[in-house]
C-alpha cells in the first residue's frame, strides 16, 4: 500500500491535495449552475401557469315595474334588463280569466318605473285598463307599452308613424324619455311639442 501511495504521489508531482481541492471546486461550481438553471426553469413555469382573469362585466340593474289590472297578484315586480311585458304579467301571477290581453302589447320591452295595466274584457275604452298604456284614465300614454291602435289616437300619428314608433321601441328597448320620439323618422320638433304632454316613456 505504501508503495502504491508513493508511486501515485510521484505521478502527480506531490500535488495530490491541491488537485483534489480543484476538482471539488469544479464540482461545486457545476452543481450550483445546475441548481440555478433548475430554479429559473421552475420560475418560468410558475409564471406561465398564472391564469389572468378578465374583469367581470357589470351586473345589469333590475327593472322595477308596476303591474295592475286583470292579473292574479298586482303590484310591483322586479325583472331583469331586456324583459318584456309578457314577463311582467307572468311575474304578477299571470292574467286572470277576465283579462283582455289583446289590449296590450305583450312583446313590448319594459322600462324601469313603468306601469303596465292589463285590461279587463268589457271595460270602457277610456278607462285606464282598456287603454293599457296610460298611468291613469286621464294620464299620458306610455310609449313603451302602447299598441299601434292606441298610438294612432294621438294627434299627427297615423299608421305609418305608429309603426315607426313601435319599431324604434323594439330596437332600443323602449323609450327613456319623451325626447326620444324626436329620433323617430317623421316626427319633427312641432309634432314632438304637440305630443309632449300626451305621452310618457
Amino acid at each position: 500500500m505504501d508503495f502504491l501511495r508513493t508511486r501515485f504521489a510521484a505521478a502527480t508531482g506531490g500535488r495530490l491535495i491541491p488537485t483534489l481541492v480543484v476538482v471539488g471546486l469544479v464540482v461545486a461550481v457545476l452543481g450550483a449552475a445546475v441548481l440555478i438553471a433548475a430554479g429559473q426553469a421552475s420560475g418560468s413555469t410558475a409564471e406561465r401557469s398564472v391564469v389572468r382573469v378578465a374583469p367581470s362585466s357589470p351586473v345589469p340593474t333590475p327593472l322595477l315595474v308596476h303591474v295592475s289590472g286583470a292579473v292574479r297578484s298586482p303590484g310591483l315586480v322586479s325583472l331583469p334588463a331586456g324583459a318584456r311585458v309578457v314577463d311582467a304579467v307572468t311575474a304578477a301571477g299571470g292574467a286572470t280569466t277576465a283579462a283582455e290581453q289583446s289590449g296590450i302589447n305583450l312583446a313590448a320591452r319594459v322600462v324601469d318605473g313603468q306601469l303596465i295595466v292589463v285590461p279587463t274584457r268589457g271595460a270602457a275604452p277610456s278607462s285606464a285598463a282598456a287603454d293599457g298604456g296610460r298611468a291613469t284614465a286621464t294620464g299620458p300614454m306610455s310609449l313603451s307599452s302602447a299598441t299601434a291602435a292606441q298610438l294612432e289616437t294621438l294627434p299627427q300619428i297615423g299608421p305609418a308613424l305608429a309603426a315607426r314608433i313601435i319599431a324604434y321601441r323594439d330596437a332600443h328597448g323602449g323609450f327613456r324619455s319623451v325626447d326620444d320620439l324626436g329620433q323617430v323618422g317623421g316626427i319633427g320638433p312641432k309634432t314632438l311639442a304637440g305630443l309632449r304632454d300626451l305621452v310618457a316613456p
